[in-house]
């Protein structure tokens, strides 16, 4: 088994030379004069999409306030869904869900590492 520092510094590695490469292919396209200019029509037309979903939008205000509580509601039950799923885990219990059409789901989990501060 491989030492976990050494895959870290791996992956720090490779994300580095991902952020070189990126940002050397960005410095190509800014260096083009006809992508400058599409890119100020793009910016044009975003802002005209803009105005009109925002004029669409007051006129569903309600809708989206309904949205909005759903979108809440959603975030809490996921939480509560987790919570319950790694207490189930924890106590050595089987968990099995199930959607409408019989498709069964698994619990997923997955470490991260964070820098500390």
């Amino acid at each position: 088994m491989q030492n976990i520092q050494q895959i870290f510094d791996r992956i720090q590695e490779h994300k580095q030379k991902q952020k070189d490469i990126k940002a050397a292919y960005k410095d190509a396209l800014e260096s083009s004069g006809e992508y400058r200019e599409i890119k100020d029509e793009l910016k044009q037309l975003r802002e005209r999409k803009k105005q009109i979903e925002n004029t669409i939008k007051e006129q569903f205000s309600s809708e989206f306030t309904k949205l909005e509580d759903l979108k809440i509601d959603i975030e809490s039950d996921n939480e509560l869904l987790s919570d319950i799923a790694v207490t189930k885990m924890m106590k050595g219990e089987a968990i099995e869900i199930k959607d409408k059409n019989g498709n069964e789901y698994e619990p997923r989990f997955t470490v991260k590492f964070k820098k500390m501060v």
